[in-house]
């Protein structure tokens, strides 16, 4: 699972359809899939929609990350509490 992880932050391509971007996502589903966005880079000031694409499709451009990524060991924020309903 780490191997895939690792690929977030770096610059990649769609091999099929030429799409380029940093990969900012990675989803695992139930099937064995492994899937992942791509961001495009910001242009004339105007932001691009990012697509999903299975990992095998993807050919890393850059093996330097643009920006760290978090370990997702420990990630701080508010503790979990369990949904309670204020209904009656």
């Amino acid at each position: 699972m780490n191997k895939y992880l690792d690929l977030l932050g770096l610059k990649a391509k769609d091999k099929v359809t030429g799409f380029e971007g940093v990969v900012s996502s990675v989803c695992f589903d139930l099937y064995g899939c492994v899937q992942m966005v791509l961001t495009p880079e910001v242009k004339e000031g105007k932001f691009n929609d990012s697509h999903w694409f299975d990992e095998k499709r993807l050919e890393i451009l850059d093996h330097n990350p643009v920006m760290a990524t978090p370990s997702f060991e420990s990630i701080p924020g508010p503790q979990e509490k369990p949904y309670r309903s204020t209904k009656a």
